[in-house]
């Protein structure tokens, strides 16, 4: 379907998210299953509660706009999860080296999203959408504060790799 207005950019991106919040929802407690760092598990654990929060927001956003709740096939999200998923097999023989791994992925993941409320927040913005800016901004908000937290225990993670490596030669 072809978007002529900023209106159906808006509804399409906010489809595009609702999906993607979908989809990385069941991809986090897929990675709450395989972390093992007792952090690590606690920072999925709180962002799933924050996902399923962002999912309800968008909800209400979608509501306040008079439109009805709609995924739309987020072909990123999809690429993401499927890459992160293939990392998990990958490393699943190695604890520290897999915590990494789920680790960068949700650092990725969360880039896409603040990319994504961004934009979504400008669009808003452009079209005086007032009434539901305050809702994509505490969804941004999360992504970027579960952002800086995922990189700030990335560089711990790999030390660890790296001394299981050191002891293991």
């Amino acid at each position: 379907m072809a978007m002529t207005t900023l209106e159906e950019k808006f509804v399409h991106d906010l489809g595009d998210i609702y999906d993607a919040e979908h989809r990385f929802l069941e991809a986090q407690r897929e990675m709450m299953q395989q972390a093992k760092a007792t952090e690590l598990k606690t920072m999925i654990r709180e962002h799933i509660a924050q996902t399923e929060e962002q999912i309800r927001n968008l909800d209400q956003v979608y509501q306040t706009i008079g439109a009805k709740a709609k995924r739309v096939k987020c072909d990123a999200a999809n690429g993401l999860v499927i890459e992160g998923q293939k990392g998990m097999k990958e490393a699943a023989d190695q604890p520290a080296l897999l915590d990494c791994v789920i680790a960068n992925t949700a650092a990725k993941v969360e880039h896409y999203e603040i990319a994504t409320y961004r934009g979504l927040i400008t669009l808003c913005e452009g079209l005086g959408q007032s009434s539901v800016l305050n809702l994509l901004v505490q969804n941004l908000q999360q992504e970027e504060q579960t952002a800086q937290r995922v990189e700030q225990s990335l560089p711990q993670l790999v030390q660890k790799v790296s001394k299981q490596r050191a002891v293991a030669r």
